[in-house]
């Protein structure tokens, strides 16, 4: 399959998907459709060369118990954050999630905890450098991470912390990750 064929069948997968999704409240749903129009109106979605935007994949990363998320501290954005970054033409938005979830943190045994959408997020990205300023067309994946591994930051992250849920406003955070953390008991469902 040639790559274009293999990003028009990633961008039909990603529709059908998104048909399926329930948003957790009424600011996802519109950032859902967003998403839904962006991705339809955009052969080139996944491409980060799309200056408008770009579809990006992250991963909430839980132990399994569901009391702690693994985040990094952001060494631009200087909050605490999910994992996550570009898919560079990748339309697997799963795979990007979890190579973007095991570059930034270290971690090889990191797992999808169910192939379903977690979280879908809008959010703007400010001019950097030659960068216009855009958005980024989040879609978001759970998964689970053993906090025994040892941690390995890359250069994006201050920092990486095993945060307890039920602190997590004690952290810098901004209010999608605060969504992301009042959907973990879904995962249980």
């Amino acid at each position: 399959m040639c790559v274009r064929d293999a990003a028009a069948s990633g961008r039909a997968l990603l529709l059908a998907e998104l048909d399926d999704y329930a948003p957790f409240d009424e600011r996802e749903r519109e950032m859902t459709e967003q998403l839904r129009a962006f991705v339809a109106a955009h052969d080139d979605c996944f491409e980060r060369t799309m200056s408008a935007g770009h579809v990006t994949g992250s991963a909430w990363v839980v132990e399994r118990s569901l009391r702690r998320a693994l985040l990094m501290h952001h060494r631009k954005l200087e909050r605490w954050l999910q994992f996550g970054g570009h898919a560079d033409g990748d339309s697997d938005v799963r795979r990007v999630a979890l190579r973007e979830a095991r570059e930034e943190s270290g971690l090889e045994n990191i797992v999808l905890a169910r192939e379903a959408i977690y979280d879908i997020d809008v959010h703007p990205i400010p001019a950097r450098g030659g960068e216009p300023a855009h958005l980024h067309y989040d879609v978001r994946f759970a998964c689970f991470a053993d906090p025994k591994e040892t941690l390995h930051p890359n250069a994006e992250a201050h920092a990486l912390a095993w945060v307890e849920l039920a602190r997590i406003e004690d952290v810098k955070i901004d209010d999608s990750v605060r969504r992301l953390a009042r959907k973990t008991e879904t995962l249980c469902s």
